[in-house]
């Protein structure tokens, strides 16, 4: 008798639960130390011997909360959800002789665990148990191969053993192996959809069988085609139930697809993994009618794979292929050399830090890309690059294409983390990724800033929800996987000029629930998968049961924004051409308030000959123009072209920084770091490579004394700022041109920074003037290093970085200064450095429907200091008066809790664009010469306008009235978005309780 994968699982189930009757030992709960920590990543190692090839192995463990299992290096399944142990019949990873296993355990909050035990029967029918116990080794850090057999693991220590299985709270856990697991995938139980939304479980996939699903698509007969990340594809016919869905092999030579994509007869198949087939974009056809594939095609090889490999295809609105792919792969080969996006650099003024694990420090731009081709694979431009890993990609009815870009989770707790976003994706566009500690701000005015930014996790798939019947609302919606905590997200985006804002909720959220792609069929429902990495898969359907229509929603007209895309389209048409007329129509957007039109006017100046324009941009007189004249001047330079350097840098020195935006001086930051970046020579590094030979040192050498100088006499005594970007910048620039004036405000901003991102910050830019310190500054420098490893939280590189920063600084000093600060430097002598130790970093991009069901704890219970503390990060002080004290540019809010509920005042934390009070509007004006101007009116007569630009600004605009063209009143709230996503839940609770009480502790929201 034959048996299936699947039988021969449930067979080898029942076997070795009659061969181990019982347990020889009672397997033991682990952990690296009694005391774990939240998002605490731990490391644990079991080496054995063997006599020979075992005749079956099966592993059974769990984790509180998600684990992967490696057996001797090899990932064999990662495992998400502990109340669920894993059971992997690893027998054919085992050999004879010394074995190991390892397991990387996370823990995402409260008590943490891992539990295992292996069943081993050798050949000769003996038996062996390995069970968990103080026997095995971890670690907190683990170096690269940590998995492997000959690793060596000298310095491990043993675990601490918390207690023997059945011990709570993991009371349920069982390791029975005579137990099967029933129905693997999660039922719908264990998923919550939001009201007037049901999801069904249509299919469980049987692992062994059929692997782990991560790409599907609908096909014309509104059947699926479903991928495995490491096998063969599959065709699902949606049933009306679990039972009556049918699911299918495909006898067809390709599989392993990260992206698939069905137009017309033809099966699009992007595989990724490589394993059985050739990476790259495939063809796959039925030539002969049955209804069959038959013919598989390779259209285009890609240099790339694994999970940052190419990912997603998708049919644009212009009948092209769009295929997005990840940091690891290199651009489509023979891509046009007129393609949108060119002219990419590292562009890096400081000295950049790779990721202190090894991850991807020979990874360099253009990072992640979106090319597009014709339908027979030909003709690729390069359209967009900056990207880390994005996986999916779609067009929404407007015919713009979107993106949900992932950020390395390692970086956690460092102001170089990103959190995953939403970008809208348009020509040419650069979106900042670099490897290390050289991620370009959001604000960095030669890049885009994201649509959405949403917060910790790992992006998968994403669609919109064009064609589902599902009320117009969600028609409109964006959504997006989080395979990591188990969420789908719907984005609602609204047209803001030319591009897009966005709020967000979650749509779909379980445990465990690792969704992978996603898609709208032919039947109108949603269709979801999970899987991935070896985990269990399963198919869900998606339907409405509201009451509200499901009727094709309209598309929404706004003609304003609808016009500002086509400006922005019109600018993008000479992204792949030489036009003199380019210079006349893209020149008067450089001014534009629009930062989209900006950019898409800059590319298309920067692809004209430099020669027709140069002095067109020296002499620039418009503030915001002459600004981004000059990045794209600098862009388009040539290296050791030292007039122009010094023709940008004197240009930009003239131009009136008391008096800019918070916009305009970052822009004039940056402009000025690219002129040295793309223009100085090169510097080499310590080891005494190239820069060409090592991308990672990649920056400007020393500038020149006379300019340097005179460039920091002009910025100098605008540090410190009142804004805290423009104070990062400045104090890398100033570090960059080693003004000895950055050193005293620098440290003082390191002492009394909020966060613990901002602290960071400092410390990594004043590693670079260590040597115009003195020696008090020195100890006060190094020693927020030991302070910063002990105290303070972040990824799996953050004390590494730490490491690196040190190692950088002391370089830099004398052998007799080394010397002298060898106590501090090592860490054996420290003095106070910061007057706040905080472990205050990015929590989560808040939305209302986050917290509004916890909004009646605000009443009792409430803590009157953390709301002040709270008070204090949000930087709320920076603007408003409260009970006396703080700045006067915003309303002062003493009394809001008299006049406002909970909710209201939480709205304005978090959308402070909803409701602005007619007398804290701002006004955009438009003035004859082009000039634009965006601020709060202080003054008006019949002659002059005063504005004053942004909140920080210390003097206010001058605008002569007979100059004037234009002038509205704008929507956006002079209080930017996000300043509460560095708080907890409960310190957000407490901030409201606090802005209610009037700043009294007595109020009644404090007492018990």
């Amino acid at each position: 008798m034959r048996f299936s994968p699947r039988q021969f699982s449930m067979l080898l189930l029942l076997t070795l639960g009659a061969a181990f009757p019982s347990f020889a030992a009672d397997p033991q709960w682990l952990w690296a130390a009694q005391d774990a920590k939240d998002n605490e990543t731990v490391f644990f190692r079991k080496a054995f011997q063997l006599k020979g090839t075992p005749k079956s192995a099966l592993f059974l463990g769990s984790c509180d909360n998600n684990f992967t299992l490696f057996v001797n290096g090899q990932m064999v399944t990662q495992k998400r959800e502990w109340t669920y142990p894993a059971r992997e019949n690893i027998a054919k990873h085992l050999v004879e002789g010394k074995n190991v296993i390892a397991i990387r355990g996370v823990n995402e909050g409260g008590p943490a665990g891992f539990v295992g035990l292996i069943l081993i029967e050798n050949a000769d029918g003996s038996k062996e148990q390995i069970v968990t116990d103080a026997s095995w080794l971890t670690a907190k850090e683990a170096e690269k191969g940590w998995q492997a057999v000959k690793f060596d693991d000298v310095g491990w220590k043993k675990p601490h053993v918390i207690g023997k299985i059945g011990i709570a709270p993991w009371a349920s856990v069982s390791l029975d192996p005579t137990k099967p697991a029933g129905i693997a995938a999660t039922i719908e139980e264990n998923i919550r959809a939001i009201a007037g939304f049901k999801v069904e479980l249509l299919y469980s996939v049987p692992k062994d069988e059929q692997g782990s699903w991560v790409s599907m698509t609908p096909d014309p007969k509104g059947r699926l085609i479903v991928s495995d990340q490491y096998g063969s594809l599959y065709r699902v016919t949606p049933g009306k139930d679990l039972a009556s869905t049918k699911v299918e092999k495909l006898d067809v030579a390709i599989g392993e697809a990260h992206g698939m994509l069905h137009v017309g007869n033809a099966l699009y198949v992007v595989n990724n993994e490589g394993q059985k087939y050739k990476r790259g974009l495939y063809r796959v056809t039925d030539t002969n009618g049955d209804d069959q594939y038959d013919k598989v095609e390779l259209l285009k090889s890609i240099d790339g794979g694994g999970e940052h490999g190419p990912h997603a295809v998708r049919l644009g609105p212009d009948g092209k292929l769009y295929l997005v792919a990840g940091n690891f792969t290199k651009p489509p080969e023979g891509y046009a050399s007129n393609s949108p996006h060119r002219n990419w650099a590292e562009d890096q003024l400081l000295l950049r830090n790779p990721d202190g694990g090894g991850h991807d420090p020979h990874i360099f731009s253009p990072a992640g890309w979106v090319a597009r081709c014709d339908l027979d694979g030909k003709n690729w431009e390069l359209i967009c690059g900056g990207l880390r890993n994005t996986y999916d990609i779609d067009f929404n009815t407007d015919g713009e294409l979107f993106n949900f870009d992932s950020d390395m989770e390692w970086d956690t707790g460092t102001p170089w983390y990103r959190p995953t976003r939403v970008n809208h994706i348009v020509s040419g566009g650069e979106y900042g990724w670099r490897n290390g500690t050289g991620k370009w701000m959001e604000y960095s005015p030669d890049s885009l800033g994201a649509v959405a930014n949403i917060g910790l996790g790992s992006p998968t798939g994403g669609m919109f929800g064009t064609g589902a019947k599902f009320p117009a609302k969600y028609q409109r919606a964006f959504f997006i996987n989080d395979w990591t905590y188990g969420k789908i997200y719907a984005v609602h985006m609204t047209p803001t000029g030319s591009t897009y804002t966005s709020n967000f909720e979650v749509f779909i959220e379980g445990k465990p629930l690792p969704v992978t792609d996603i898609v709208v069929n032919t039947d109108g429902a949603m269709y979801f998968a999970i899987g991935g990495r070896r985990t269990q898969s399963g198919l869900y359907r998606v339907t409405y049961t509201g009451s509200e229509s499901t009727a094709p929603a309209e598309i929404v007209k706004d003609e304003a924004a609808a016009k500002a895309r086509e400006v922005r389209h019109s600018l993008e048409a000479y992204h792949m051409k030489e036009d003199p007329k380019a210079i006349e129509v893209a020149w008067p957007h450089f001014n534009s308030n629009d930062r989209a039109i900006r950019y898409a006017a800059r590319i298309a100046i920067e692809h004209q000959d430099p020669k027709l324009w140069q002095d067109k941009a020296l002499s620039e007189q418009r503030t915001t123009a002459a600004i981004h004249a000059m990045v794209a001047l600098a862009r388009t330079g040539k290296r050791g072209d030292k007039a122009l350097l010094e023709n940008i840098v004197t240009r930009l020195s003239l131009l009136p920084w008391e008096k800019m935006t918070e916009d305009q001086f970052l822009a004039a930051i940056r402009a000025s770091g690219l002129a040295f970046i793309r223009l100085h020579d090169l510097q080499k590094d310590p080891g005494g490579l190239s820069p060409e030979q090592n991308l990672a040192t990649i920056r400007p050498a020393r500038p020149d004394p006379k300019l340097a100088t005179a460039l920091a006499g002009r910025i100098a005594p605008l540090f410190p700022n009142q804004s805290e970007n423009v104070n990062h910048e400045l104090a890398a620039l100033l570090a960059y041109l080693e003004a000895p004036a950055v050193v005293a405000p620098g440290m003082k901003l390191l002492a009394t920074s909020q966060t613990q991102e901002d602290q960071l910050h400092y410390v990594l830019v004043l590693r670079n003037v260590s040597h115009l310190m003195n020696n008090e500054q020195r100890r006060a420098f190094f020693s927020w290093i030991p302070m910063a490893q002990q105290s303070y939280r972040g990824g799996n590189s953050f004390r590494k970085f730490l490491d690196k920063i040190r190692d950088d600084a002391a370089a830099r000093l004398t052998d007799a200064d080394r010397l002298a600060l060898k106590d501090v430097i090592e860490g054996k002598a420290r003095v106070e450095v910061v007057k706040l130790e905080t472990t205050r970093q990015f929590v989560h991009n808040w939305q209302m429907e986050d917290l509004l069901p916890e909004l009646n704890a605000v009443e009792k219970g409430r803590s009157f200091e953390k709301g002040k503390v709270a008070y204090q990060a949000a930087q709320c002080y920076k603007c408003h008066r409260f009970n006396g004290d703080g700045g006067d540019t915003g309303p002062d809010i003493t009394g809001v809790g008299n006049r406002f509920n909970p909710t209201y005042i939480l709205e304005s934390l978090i959308v402070p664009s909803k409701a602005i009070s007619d007398q804290y509007l701002n006004t955009s004006i438009l003035t004859k010469d082009g000039e634009v101007f965006n601020g709060r009116i202080l003054e008006e007569n019949a002659k002059q306008i005063k504005l004053r630009p942004d909140p920080f600004a210390k003097e206010p605009i001058v605008i002569e009235k007979d100059n004037i063209q234009a002038r509205q009143l704008s929507k956006i709230s002079e209080m930017p978005q996000g300043l509460i996503n560095t708080l907890t839940k409960e310190e957000i609770l407490d901030l409201v309780a606090y802005m209610r009480s009037a700043g009294k502790a007595e109020d009644k929201a404090f007492g018990k």
